[in-house]
């Protein structure tokens, strides 16, 4: 499958590079979300509101939320921040 990243998640990135322990996590995450976005671990959940959109944890804090397009064979990266500040 692709991976697109939205505007805002092109932001949260650049944020992250700033914290190489969040750094390597989203790499992690990105990778195996490439494979497979359905793969556990890590485990992941389903979010409500939002069709085909799901959540894992990079750690506590933040959370990385993409969307999933089969048809397209596209995954969307929507937010790689936290949604608590």
């Amino acid at each position: 499958m692709e991976v697109v990243f939205t505007k805002q998640a092109l932001k949260d990135f650049e944020r992250i590079k700033e914290h190489k322990l969040l750094y390597h996590k989203v790499i992690s995450l990105l990778n195996l979300i490439e494979r497979n976005p359905f793969e556990k671990p890590p485990s992941y959940e389903k979010l409500i509101g939002i069709a085909n959109t799901y959540s894992r944890r990079i750690n506590l804090q933040h959370r990385l939320i993409y969307q999933i397009y089969e048809q397209e064979q596209v995954i969307k990266i929507i937010r790689m921040w936290t949604h608590y500040e």
